[in-house]
């Protein structure tokens, strides 16, 4: 008992921060993974960080343990949701093209996340999941949250960053980048589809006679798949240095807690 009560709080610090971000980092928080695969997995990661950290610092089972498993909890999700923003960045990118071609509309459900998305938007994020994981994303993933340990310790100061509003210009100015970023991978078909809706626009003022509704459509889904299919080879560099980005992102907010 004396060894379960000097290891054990520290040991369910460690296990909830990694929980809370394995539930909303990208690819781990998918909802193809069953759920006690993504237990059992915060459950060996929580190993190897308390064997490197949490064994040097002991913490008490007090009455203030319960705000220290909630500032481990906001420290995990606030992690996960910086990766996630960056991927949704994709979702927005194939929104904004979908309102240009025409499939705004038609919305469909993504089984990864079980929410409504746009068909680009959805293409786009499954075709980031692949590169991710090829590029061995998920693994400096693993790497940030266990090496978050010793830049971010138990005994951290989160909820004094959230007060004095350290945090939430940190979101802002990620939800900015991640959204600029959104509209530089939205913006080549955008333009396209734009000069093509004023090059409509002309034909229906020349020739009043042209049924420019019944043409409008198909020819804009043309022009759209065609220049997607041109831009999907460079796509591989985007997501890459979004993925750096995000990266970077990440050892941004550890950097709030090192000055």
């Amino acid at each position: 008992m004396e060894w379960v009560s000097q290891y054990l709080p520290s040991f369910l610090l460690c296990f909830c921060r990694i929980t809370s971000f394995f539930v909303v980092a990208p690819v781990f928080s998918s909802r193809n993974i069953p759920n006690h695969f993504k237990i059992g997995l915060a459950f060996f990661v929580t190993l190897m960080a308390y064997s490197l950290v949490g064994s040097s610092a002991p913490v008490a089972f007090d009455s203030l343990y319960l705000l220290s498993l909630c500032r481990e909890v906001l420290v995990g999700v606030t992690l996960g949701f910086v990766a996630y923003m960056f991927f949704a960045a994709f979702q927005i990118a194939g929104s904004f093209i979908d309102i240009q071609i025409g499939f705004g509309i038609s919305n469909v459900i993504d089984p990864m996340t079980g929410a409504s998305s746009p068909i680009l938007g959805n293409f786009k994020y499954m075709v980031a999941v692949v590169l991710f994981l090829s590029l061995n994303g998920h693994h400096s993933l693993l790497k940030a949250i266990i090496e978050s340990y010793e830049w971010i310790p138990l005994s951290n100061d989160v909820f004094s960053k959230t007060y004095n509003g350290q945090i939430s210009q940190f979101m802002v100015q990620t939800f900015s980048t991640v959204f600029a970023l959104s509209l530089q991978i939205a913006a080549p078909i955008v333009a396209a589809l734009l000069l093509t809706d004023i090059g409509l626009g002309l034909l229906s003022r020349v020739a009043p006679q042209f049924n420019i509704f019944v043409v409008g459509a198909p020819l804009k889904m043309l022009i759209g798949f065609m220049l997607l299919i041109m831009l999907f080879p460079g796509y591989h560099d985007v997501f890459e240095g979004s993925f750096v980005s995000m990266l970077d992102s990440l050892q941004k907010f550890i950097g709030l807690f090192t000055g």
